[in-house]
């Protein structure tokens, strides 16, 4: 649709490299990757490869990411990304699963692809790669009786071949999308065409009713994984309104400068980067002298005060925008309308310092990969929704549901439990396993897992999550993801684990400081040495649970929920460890695993320390 209506509409761009350096950004237009997504379907099918066939697509971001996912749509392939970060094993593991018969893969995850060998070559047939091929890869694959094509030479294999497509019914499935969850194998997550095509109609309806409609003049910056489902159907929503989506490099420390040559409208992003852009900003505003500083103090208050009253975030305070916060506006590329949170929850007050020094809209969402990304956004200029995921979409039906054992009742005052979704939007099951869908489909709706509390103006605060339960030696209840939303907006923190469990009477975690913070902390406090030694000093520990005691009592936490021990680790909870999942969610049986000693040793001490 978007070719007829917009065929010369610049689609997909990408940095050219000048002498080595980077350059502007260069544009396909939609037609010339309409004509590119023909010729990979045409290639695809003269493989042998047709309806219902499950097609991988492994790596960054980039513009033959897209083309192969199009053709996919077009030919009704399942759309089956591949990502490493599902932890080790896992590319091996979807492709034996989803029995994929055909993978592209970005040049330089060829070499993981072929890891996989000899398990997968039982559904491998065809390899395609984003750029070249090596002669020792064409050896390797040739051994297992399989063909690998470079890019240009599968384009050559679709030339002047035709290809009727297939007639596509809303409920065929248009994706199979793993997720990784904190416990067991990744789940299959089946989209249909139906479910994306709804909720892109949802979102649209819902940017126009609050008079952001987006046009294709919009520019969008491609970074985020398109194999997750957050990104994946804001990518669908711009084609589907002929804007444009420029990729980034890969690199997180280019993504500035990458902003700053695409000069993107809107911007998505997860909490991490949020938080990232939060600590770098305070910490110039911090350096930047006792004039600049207070400059910037009195500007925020007088704007944030307006903006608490009702004020729009543009006519708050215009000349603010102008003289102290356009910098800010700058560092993302200037045109930036529109900036957008999903896929674990934002600080409350990471979220109202963007809002009112970034000169945008920043609207947090929820969703689930079940649920095909945004069930919930938050609404622009409402500020009493600060620290909820804002309303439902239009078309979704959502109700609350109790939880007994948590003390969680749905028809209190405050009505809270457990956030079920029904409608359209909703995924078609977890591939291969029905067990699995029983247990979370329920009379046509899905439980979450999640805990959620209405607000008076409509709007839903996540404040829990369901298996995230545990009871301590005097036989209390603790709900861990309430305590862990509590104790990260202490400000000197960057993340938090918290554990306990029912041989002890109180609970210890395990710290992320903030690296500025702390190190300024210690120079305050003359204390020497790198942040890693900082960090094991029992001074620093000290600070670090004072700061989340003040912040329990505040929030009136009962005794027993108070943390009693802390251990600060200097490296941030990743991937690589396997301790979080790619939406950041912590997986807490990686991380006992992994910081047993350490909480052993906490809990020795805490204890001999209270004998």
């Amino acid at each position: 649709m978007s070719v007829d209506r917009c065929p010369n509409n610049p689609m997909l761009g990408r940095r050219e490299s000048v002498n080595g350096k980077p350059g502007k950004y260069v544009w396909q237009t939609y037609k010339e990757v309409y004509d590119l997504v023909i010729k990979v379907g045409n290639a695809m099918r003269s493989c042998g490869v047709g309806e219902r066939a499950k097609c991988g697509i492994y790596g960054a971001n980039c513009a033959e990411w897209i083309i192969s996912m199009e053709a996919c749509n077009a030919h009704g392939l399942y759309c089956v990304p591949l990502y490493d970060s599902l932890g080790a094993g896992a590319v091996e593991f979807v492709i034996n699963h989803a029995e994929v018969s055909i993978a592209f893969a970005e040049e330089k995850k060829m070499p993981e692809l072929l890891k996989t060998f000899p398990s997968t070559t039982q559904y491998l047939k065809t390899l395609v790669s984003f750029g070249k091929v090596t002669p020792e890869q064409r050896e390797e694959v040739k051994k297992f009786g399989l063909v690998i094509y470079s890019w240009d030479e599968f384009l050559q294999l679709g030339e002047g071949k035709q290809f009727d497509l297939p007639v596509k019914k809303k409920s065929d499935i248009c994706t199979i999308m793993y997720t990784s969850g904190t416990t067991g194998d990744p789940k299959g997550v089946m989209i249909s065409n139906d479910s994306i095509i709804a909720l892109l109609a949802g979102v649209k309806r819902l940017l126009e009713s609050v008079n952001e409609k987006l046009t294709d003049e919009d520019v969008y910056l491609s970074y985020l994984p398109l194999a997750h489902i957050f990104d994946r159907v804001i990518e669908e929503l711009f084609i589907l309104t002929g804007a444009s989506i420029g990729f980034w490099r890969g690199d997180v420390k280019l993504l500035v400068e990458d902003l700053g040559e695409l000069k993107p409208t809107i911007f998505c992003a997860v909490p991490r980067v949020l938080d990232r852009i939060y600590s770098g900003l305070n910490q110039k505003i911090s350096s930047g002298g006792l004039l600049k500083k207070t400059l910037f103090n009195l500007a925020y208050s007088f704007k944030h005060h307006n903006m608490q009253n009702g004020s729009k975030h543009e006519q708050a305070s215009p000349i603010c925008d102008k003289v102290v916060f356009s910098q800010i506006k700058q560092g993302l590329g200037g045109r930036v309308r529109l900036i957008l949170s999903g896929a674990a929850p934002l600080s409350t007050h990471v979220e109202a310092f963007l809002r009112v020094v970034s000169c945008a809209h920043v609207l947090q969402g929820y969703g689930l990969t079940e649920t095909c990304a945004g069930t919930f956004v938050s609404l622009p200029n409402e500020m009493p929704m600060l620290g909820t995921v804002g309303p439902p979409v239009p078309n979704v039906d959502v109700c609350l549901e109790s939880v007994p054992e948590m003390g969680y009742d749905a028809l209190s005052i405050t009505p809270r439990g457990e956030v079920c979704v029904r409608g359209r939007t909703l995924f078609s099951g977890y591939y291969k396993r029905e067990d699995l869908t029983k247990e979370v489909m329920v009379d046509g709706w899905f439980h979450t897992g999640d805990v959620g509390e209405w607000q008076q103006d409509g709007s839903l605060k996540i404040i829990d999550r369901k298996k995230n339960i545990f009871k301590l030696s005097q036989g209390e209840y603790v709900a861990v993801e309430n305590l862990e939303n509590i104790y990260v907006n202490v400000s000197a923190i960057d993340s938090i684990w918290v554990y306990g469990n029912s041989f002890e009477s109180f609970l210890v975690s395990v710290v992320n400081p903030n690296k500025q913070a702390l190190e300024r902390w210690a120079v305050e406090n003359s204390i020497t040495g790198d942040f890693n030694s900082i960090c094991e000093n029992p001074r620093a520990k000290e600070y670090i649970l004072g700061e989340l005691t003040k912040v329990a009592k505040e929030k009136k936490l009962k005794g027993f929920e108070i943390i009693k021990a802390v251990h600060l680790e200097p490296e941030p909870f990743d991937i690589d460890r396997d301790l979080i999942t790619p939406t950041y969610k912590i997986k807490r049986p990686q991380m006992f695993k992994y910081y047993k000693n350490v909480i052993d040793n906490m809990y020795k001490s805490a204890n001999n320390s209270r004998a």
